[in-house]
């Protein structure tokens, strides 16, 4: 099979998955034969400690559509997916979860709107979920602050089920706990085109959840990251020198007034005074100086990284050429 023959390529992140591998693997054969489609499924496997890399190359002996990465240690699910988006062939990406709660009966539909309804993201949105209460009211939180920091209009970032067009996973980079925040990401880097399916969310068969509370805070934290990055990323000056500009005007204003309030006791008024270093305001305003040029200062250096870096990379996004 050439590479340019395979229509999709399903990206399965595990940690200690042996149990639900098989079955997941004949159920999307299956899905795949039914609906002829030429296929590949990759299985990243981010350092188990339990046998599902034995089980990933006795599945990929049986079934030569079956590849699969192993990491040497638990680097993550996002670490995973970024690995599996680089190795992927097919012209729609498709990723869900090892654990059997995503469905392979949604990738036909899934398939169909990225080829013809031209999405360039489809993400699932697992409208009814069987978790647990101290699971769901966090998501619903949690999915409601992304939404509104970036005006991506999805119910569920952190459904594991999404079909990609290939364009946007070669295009995209991902790390931390950047997963859930593809759709955003995509959107920042031009791919606008996001639809959302709602899909079926089955219970867990096998094994637990590997995932804690804590990755809601350090998900948060890499959105403002996102948000941080894409804002101002390419034009630093506008965020440090802004800040810094205002902290220093403010510091000299304060600093000015101070200064003018002593002259007008001694000449005008004759009035009493006091040394200007013996009111706190002076030392405010010295220290909101001080940051302020530092703040300026920490723009100008990034402007001339980010020219530095752009000059070397050129990593604009092309989406079309003509004429060569």
């Amino acid at each position: 099979m050439t590479n340019s023959a395979i229509q999709i390529s399903v990206v399965v992140p595990l940690f200690n998955e042996e149990e639900s591998l098989p079955e997941l693997s004949e159920w999307i054969a299956r899905v795949m034969n039914e609906n002829n489609f030429t296929y590949e499924v990759l299985f990243i496997d981010d350092g188990s400690k339990d046998r599902s890399w034995d089980v990933i190359v006795d599945l990929s002996l049986k079934n030569p559509h079956i590849k699969g990465h192993r990491f040497v240690r638990n680097y993550g699910k996002t670490a995973a997916l970024q690995t599996g988006f680089q190795a992927a062939l097919g012209d729609v990406i498709i990723t869900m979860d090892a654990d059997l709660q995503d469905s392979p009966d949604e990738i036909p539909e899934l398939y169909r709107m990225i080829k013809e309804d031209r999405y360039d993201l489809v993400s699932g949105w697992k409208k009814k979920r069987y978790d647990p209460i101290t699971k769901t009211i966090p998501t619903k939180i949690f999915n409601a602050a992304t939404r509104g920091i970036s005006g991506v209009e999805l119910h569920d970032f952190n459904c594991g089920l999404k079909a990609y067009r290939k364009e946007v996973v070669k295009n995209v980079t991902i790390y931390g706990e950047m997963h859930r925040y593809i759709p955003v990401i995509a959107k920042w880097n031009g791919f606008g085109k996001i639809g959302e399916k709602v899909v079926q969310h089955q219970a867990r068969k096998y094994g637990y959840t590997k995932f804690g509370l804590e990755r809601f805070v350090f998900g948060f934290l890499d959105l403002l990251s996102i948000a941080f990055v894409n804002k101002f990323g390419r034009r630093p000056m506008h965020l440090f020198g802004s800040l810094g500009t205002l902290m220093f005007f403010l510091g000299s204003l304060i600093a000015f007034w101070l200064l003018g309030t002593k002259i007008y006791k001694i000449y005008i008024s004759h009035e009493q005074y006091r040394n200007v270093t013996e009111n706190p305001l002076f030392f405010l305003a010295l220290v909101a100086i001080m940051v302020g040029s530092q703040l300026f200062l920490a723009g100008f250096l990034g402007e001339l990284f980010v020219k530095q870096s752009i000059s070397k990379s050129g990593d604009y996004l092309i989406s079309e050429k003509a004429g060569e």
